[in-house]
């Protein structure tokens, strides 16, 4: 039954990890293809670290829930291993969602960049690339995202 458990947990985790969506700089979705983008060039004033939280779906309640009360079925009998499957699925669906949002959470930064423009904004995204205050950079923008690079 352990190694029941332990396949389990594997199984979600690589769930989860297949969910996780990313907010780098260097990733675009397949909508964001062959469509114009706007260039803006700055200077980056500051940069600060900040998390990014994770994702929040039904498969990690869901996951957890079916292991949950898989694992608690196991406990007594009759009467007793339905209501352990019950609290074992509640238990295990609130673990899930968790476990989901902890294994999704990615580092972020917040970088303010000084528009050639004057303007001062603030982007955060992935801290998958290094930057620099005083680094000269580009803002790539797309309909609602905007991305900083090099």
């Amino acid at each position: 039954m352990r190694s029941v458990k332990i396949l389990a947990v594997l199984m979600i985790s690589v769930l989860l990890a297949a969910c996780a969506s990313s907010n780098s700089g260097d990733v675009y979705s397949r909508d964001e293809a062959r469509k114009v983008q706007t260039i803006k060039m700055g200077v980056v004033e500051s940069v600060r670290q900040v998390k990014l939280e994770g994702t929040k779906s039904p498969v990690g309640t869901v996951g957890g829930a079916v292991v949950g009360g898989v694992a608690g079925s196991t406990i007594g009998g009759g009467k007793g291993s339905a209501i352990a499957a019950v609290i074992g699925a509640i238990a295990g669906g609130v673990a899930g969602s968790a476990l989901e949002e902890g294994v999704t959470r990615k580092n972020g930064l917040e970088i303010t960049v000084k528009l050639d423009s004057g303007a001062l904004v603030a982007i955060v995204q992935e801290a998958d690339e290094a930057f620099q205050p005083g680094e000269r950079v580009r803002l790539v923008e797309s309909g609602s995202t905007t991305r900083v690079s090099h």
